[in-house]
Formats: structure tokens, C-alpha cells, sequence
């Protein structure tokens, strides 16, 4: 997945990054979905964005799509949205 650039966590994040964080509270290991409530692809630019905040973090590789981006909270992703 390559190097991944940390921002500082001190930013507030969007009510669209919120909610894909949130998602993850109650999933196994805190896994944040790939699609929302409608079906549709969660935009790369919100999991990227969280990503480089430190409040998500790529969890695994999906060989068969290897451009999704499967990612976990990361605990100040958890205390963020708790």
C-alpha cells in the first residue's frame, strides 16, 4: 500500500468522516465499510484523508481489488467518534 503521510490529528474532521468512522464502532476490529448505507463506494478521498489524520488505518491488501482501500479505526480514530 506504500508510505503513508500523517497529518497532525489535531484537525476536525468532516460530518462525511465522522460517519464513516462511526461506522466502523461496531464492526469486528473496528473495520470501516467500503460502501455506505446505499451501496455506493465510499469516495477514496474521505479514507485517504482519514488515513493520513491517523484515525483510520489500512488494515489488508484485497488481492482480488487491489485499489480498495480496506481500513480499521485506529484509537484516536475510536476516541474521535466515541
Amino acid at each position: 500500500m506504500g508510505e503513508v503521510q500523517r497529518l497532525p490529528t489535531r484537525a476536525v474532521p468532516s460530518a462525511i468522516q465522522r460517519h464513516w468512522l462511526a461506522r466502523g464502532l461496531t464492526q469486528p476490529g473496528g473495520k470501516l465499510p467500503l460502501f455506505d448505507e446505499f451501496g455506493q463506494s465510499i469516495d477514496p478521498r474521505t479514507i485517504r484523508a482519514c488515513v493520513e489524520r491517523g484515525w483510520a488505518e489500512p488494515w489488508f491488501a484485497n488481492p482480488l481489488k487491489p485499489d480498495w482501500l480496506v481500513c480499521k479505526l485506529t484509537e484516536a480514530g475510536r476516541a474521535l467518534v466515541s
